[in-house]
């Protein structure tokens, strides 16, 4: 069993899923603590709920992201994880606290990378006219959403859709493919080689796992 920390800064509806999933035994390991930048949000709620030990490290207490960063990582530590997974963790990470997470470190982000790195993806999806959008699972690294893809989902994009509209859609693709990729890593079926991402024994390409 893996020893899995999540670090949220919103609702976690993506670290519900995960919860969900060890819990089902669809996923080899166990969330032993979650951790968020902000306090009174949504996920940390529902982690106490599930009897998981949830800690609050806000970013604003820090003069500089690195100081935070070197804190943040004192504090995962603490709780001695093989896998962290980042699930709306909505901070930019320096290159030391990726590189002591490298190969171990997972994100979701609600594009087909490599389209809409950062914020806003929904509408910027809607505003370049898009017919498809979608959600990615990447391996962290120092460049901001720039990691190994390890798997996508596609969704439609309907004339009539909101960023709203669009969200929901991805989300629920979201809590599909996350579990399955922590899965995948759990059981190190998935690797991060100095050439990408590989899984069982064979290279991904730039948009991770695929079927015809």
């Amino acid at each position: 069993m893996k020893r899995i920390v999540v670090l949220i800064s919103g609702s976690g509806t993506n670290m519900q899923a995960i919860v969900e999933a060890c819990q089902a035994e669809r996923i080899n390991g166990e969330v032993v603590a979650v951790i968020s930048n902000k306090a009174d949000v949504g996920g940390l709620d529902k982690a106490a709920q599930a009897d998981i030990p949830t800690a609050v490290l806000s970013h604003r207490d820090f003069d500089s992201r690195e100081d935070y960063d070197a804190e943040l990582r004192k504090l995962i530590d603490s709780f001695a994880p093989d896998i962290v997974l980042l699930a709306g963790f909505m901070r930019i990470l320096t290159g030391d606290f990726t590189q002591h997470y490298e190969g171990r470190m997972l994100n979701i982000h609600p594009s087909l990378l490599p389209k809409y790195r950062g914020v806003n993806t929904h509408q910027r999806a809607l505003d370049n006219g898009d017919t498809e959008h979608g959600v990615s699972v990447h391996f962290v690294t120092e460049e901001l959403d720039g990691g190994p893809v390890v798997l996508q989902a596609v969704v439609p994009v309907f004339p009539e859709d909101s960023a709203s509209d669009l969200q929901q859609r991805v989300h629920s693709q979201e809590h599909r493919i996350y579990p399955l990729v922590v899965q995948w890593l759990c059981t190190e079926r998935l690797k991060l080689t100095a050439k990408g991402a590989v899984l069982d024994g064979s290279l991904l390409g730039p948009q991770g796992y695929a079927t015809d």
